[in-house]
């Protein structure tokens, strides 16, 4: 993709800001549809409680999001990318291995957790309507809009995107207007802002210390918020949070100021619905307006799904760089920067977010189950974090003194979380973990297969190579011949790729090409460097240094890597034929693609034999190497070897008479 051909927000600008509402607050601007609601659960409503419940969902927002993540973490940024696998790729420079683990965790309890945002915030909006109709059956509702969301993911969101701005600052607003105006008719609920309340809330809550399950709702859009770093640029997130934080704040108290006059009663008598209690959202909304809110809570509902769907495209876009996901389909439905599209995941994600409606039914039972796994991602986020400070150079107190503070904070979240694992935090925690399976194997088995691979120096085969390509006596096999290679080295190629070209069936070209993928940590970075073998100079490898946000759209590439090498004389690709030379018929390409697999004649330990037979699973279900790298079918040959790990020994086989 392009740079010209690209949008990137860097500049602050009013136009910008409105962009960074659409893209970035979805999760964490909805949360008011539901917070407040899970916190005060059926009990009766005291001012205590309620205080209690402002001043914890306050301090939360003051220290997870705004000081960790806007004002720490975003710090952590990868030429302007942020997310867990980002800051991964930071601090990998470290040479922990270790690391690793904590990138997959989070990675995957935040893909997991996803799972339950789009439903959750859809169905808290979409209740809004059995104020109306307290018989209403939402589920057919919600999987109907999420059934729309979905769908227009194959086009991209660049038209309809245009509206996520305008219409999340309106729902801002909207939340600032409503608390506002109920928070001067109590003012006295702003005594919450001593942490005190948060603190005392522990003790008086029907649930005790279980209640920080329910208050960590608020601030669950925090890493999605860090992994969209890279579509606004810190400066647009900074200045806007402010604002959002304001609306935010001003929601809950308002809320809260509203409950305090209910004292004495319960969520159940003030619901028209005599099944489930009423939500406080809609509770602090004149008559006259309830329908104007309900729309606009669904379209904000439906803006928070966007954000996250697209977030796990990119979360997704990235592990398959890092080497932690197979490969799969990647599309980009617009050519506006970091926009992608991915047919399988858009489809799983579909089949997951229809399960958890189907399975939980209304918001209440989701916000039972909701939060488990994102504590998780948290945690691995602050472990990553603070070796992104000692890369910095940070002094080590800071570094001791934010990790304890941080850790303490999210375990105690993560500890609280625990409980809804039998409330259906299950759910969440059974994905993570088969995701965290998919990444661990595709890791280990790449890594594996790459510890057992058997390199050689090109130098060592130039003559030969040279000597094959002037050879008359046999027939040519292709004008330009291209191995892809996983040679990080320069010098080097896989023995099999000599072994295809001299020995399986000698292959006589007049250019041999050895390009190997190089996917680096800057995301957007498109260069390549050429080393030239050879008396005739004409066997040549190739190193494309691709970002891992990049499209690796090989066959493009090599066609424009060749183009300038034939404008600088460097090279000629014009056929040898003499018939066709004089007219300079460019002559034709062939790749060739190396596909190892295991051989039975193998004495593995039993653990790499199962990653490895687990990874070949997994490549077989994947995209094929050929379409991975945008090949020409009618132009690549799959060749196949066996890999042989520590043949077995020679069995003891006697010759008879």
């Amino acid at each position: 993709m392009s740079q010209s051909k690209t949008t990137r927000l860097d500049r602050v600008t009013l136009g910008t800001l409105l962009v960074t509402l659409g893209i970035i607050y979805g999760d964490i601007g909805t949360s008011p549809l539901y917070v407040m609601k899970a916190i005060m659960g059926r009990a009766v409503i005291r001012e205590e409680v309620v205080l209690g419940a402002i001043s914890c969902v306050f301090w939360t927002l003051t220290l997870q999001t705004t000081v960790k993540y806007v004002f720490l973490t975003l710090k952590a940024d990868n030429n302007g990318e942020g997310g867990i696998f980002s800051l991964f790729t930071l601090v990998k420079k470290l040479k922990k291995p270790w690391l690793i683990v904590p990138a997959i965790i989070g990675g995957s309890a935040l893909l997991a957790d996803g799972i339950i945002t789009p439903p959750i915030s859809i169905s808290s909006a979409v209740e809004g309507l059995k104020i109306y109709q307290p018989n209403l059956a939402t589920i057919p509702i919600v999987i109907g809009i999420l059934m729309g969301i979905f769908f227009i993911q194959q086009f991209g969101t660049r038209t309809i995107g245009k509206f996520f701005g305008p219409m999340m600052m309106i729902w801002f607003l909207m939340l600032g207007v409503l608390g506002f105006s109920h928070l001067i008719d109590n003012l006295s609920v702003l005594k919450a802002l001593n942490p005190y309340y948060a603190f005392h809330l522990l003790s008086i809550h029907s649930e005790g210390y279980l209640v920080l399950g329910f208050v960590f709702l608020c601030t669950t859009g925090a890493e999605a918020l860090y992994s969209d770093l890279g579509h606004c640029g810190i400066k647009n997130i900074r200045i806007s949070w402010a604002f959002v934080k304001l609306m935010l704040v001003l929601s809950y108290f308002g809320q809260g100021a509203l409950l305090i006059e209910y004292a004495g009663s319960t969520l159940m008598d003030l619901s028209p619905n005599s099944d489930q209690p009423a939500n406080p959202f809609y509770l602090v909304m004149p008559d006259w307006f309830l329908p104007f809110g309900i729309g606009i809570a669904t379209l904000a509902a439906v803006i928070a799904s966007q954000a996250l769907i697209s977030g796990s495209f990119t979360l997704i876009n990235e592990a398959i760089r890092l080497n932690l996901w197979p490969k799969i389909r990647v599309k980009f439905p617009t050519n506006i920067r970091g926009q992608l599209y991915i047919p399988s995941v858009n489809f799983l994600l579909f089949i997951g977010c229809v399960f958890v409606v189907l399975h939980f039914k209304e918001s209440g039972n989701m916000e039972a189950a909701y939060g488990l796994a994102i504590t998780l991602c948290m945690i691995m986020t602050t472990i990553l974090l603070g070796y992104f400070m000692v890369l910095k150079r940070v002094p080590l107190i800071l570094i001791i003194l934010v990790e304890l503070v941080y850790l303490t904070i999210e375990v105690s979240f993560f500890i609280s979380n625990v409980q809804k694992f039998s409330h259906g935090g299950y759910v969440t925690v059974f994905i993570a973990g088969i995701l965290a399976a998919v990444m661990t194997v595709n890791y280990l088995g790449k890594k594996i297969r790459r510890n057992y691979t058997d390199l050689v120096n090109i130098v060592d085969y130039q003559e030969i190579l040279t000597d094959l390509s002037q050879d008359q006596s046999m027939p040519k096999y292709v004008t330009n011949l291209v191995y892809l290679t996983n040679a990080y080295s320069p010098s080097k190629v896989e023995y099999k790729a000599m072994f295809s070209i001299i020995n399986r069936r000698p292959k006589r070209a007049d250019n041999y090409w050895f390009v190997h993928v190089n996917v680096v940590d800057e995301p957007y970075k498109l260069a390549y460097k050429v080393v030239k073998y050879g008396a005739h100079q004409n066997i040549l490898r190739v190193d494309f240094y691709l970002g891992f946000r990049n499209e690796q759209r090989i066959n493009v590439l090599m066609k424009q890597v060749v183009t300038e090498l034939m404008h600088q004389g460097e090279i000629d690709i014009t056929t040898r034929y003499e018939s066709l030379h004089k007219i300079d018929a460019i002559g034709d390409f062939e790749y060739i693609l190396i596909e190892k697999e295991l051989s039975y004649d193998n004495d593995l330990p039993m653990k790499e034999k199962i990653i490895l037979d687990l990874y070949d699973f997994l490549k077989k279900i994947s995209l094929s190497e050929e379409k991975a790298f945008g090949l020409d079918s009618s132009a690549v040959k799959v060749e196949r070897f066996p890999l042989i790990i520590n043949p077995v020994e020679d069995l003891p086989l006697k010759r008879l008479e």
